[in-house]
């Protein structure tokens, strides 16, 4: 699972996912962590793209409050039919891609935690796979986007594979350890306007040669 990842800055989003300066959203931090502000593009109901700012960290519709108690900055692709907390989401097409220039998960082959981060290897920045729901405040009226980012299992991925801290209790092929999911600029269309099934089709872990990665310096993780 994804708890940090930097973000593009808009012109750069708007650049790559050709997106027109209809709505300048609110400003967000380059480095995003669970419930902060982060961009992220979806459809408008005439198709086209815009850009969004929300929490990452999806909230329901369900929700008595905008603070929710439970981890939602991420979301196991395959459950997403059954979890309540993102079914209806999943249902109606509420599908987002999530810019980032770059994201970090930690690997624990060492015996302790040496933090690695991914960029892309054509120097692009990644289009990952989210859902996204508008809150809105019965109160208030107040709305509140949010945004959730998609994982998928990555057992066996000679990279994604790596990363995480193996439960000692479960055997190899047990471990469900997950990736990010993106989204290839070709394919944004059918992700943010098809079918469930059109959707189901481009959630699989990335190709190896897709990534640059590496370990990354204490000092360094935090620029």
């Amino acid at each position: 699972m994804c708890n940090r990842y930097v973000s593009p800055g808009q012109a750069d989003i708007e650049r790559f996912f050709e997106i027109g300066r209809r709505n300048p959203p609110m400003p967000w931090p380059r480095e995003i962590f669970p419930r902060a502000p982060g961009p992220f593009v979806r459809a408008d109901r005439d198709g086209h793209r815009e850009l969004v700012v929300g929490r990452w960290g999806l909230i329901p519709h369900f929700a008595r409050s905008p603070d929710v108690r439970y981890s939602t900055n991420n979301a196991r692709g395959e459950e997403l039919a059954q979890k309540p907390t993102y079914r209806t989401a999943w249902a109606r097409g509420q599908r987002c891609i999530i810019p980032a220039v770059s994201f970090d998960e930690p690997n624990w082959e060492t015996g302790r935690n040496v933090w690695w981060r991914f960029r892309r290897a054509d120097g692009e920045p990644w289009g990952l796979a989210g859902l996204w729901n508008a809150w809105i405040d019965r109160a208030t009226g107040e709305i509140h986007e949010s945004y959730t980012m998609l994982t998928i299992n990555a057992d066996g991925h000679p990279l994604m594979g790596r990363m995480h801290k193996p439960d000692p209790a479960l055997t190899p092929d047990q471990q469900d350890k997950r990736s990010v999911i993106p989204i290839e600029r070709a394919d944004m269309e059918q992700w943010l306007m098809g079918s469930s099934e059109d959707a189901r089709a481009l959630m699989r872990a990335p190709e190896v040669e897709l990534f640059d990665a590496g370990p990354v310096a204490p000092a360094a993780r935090s620029g």
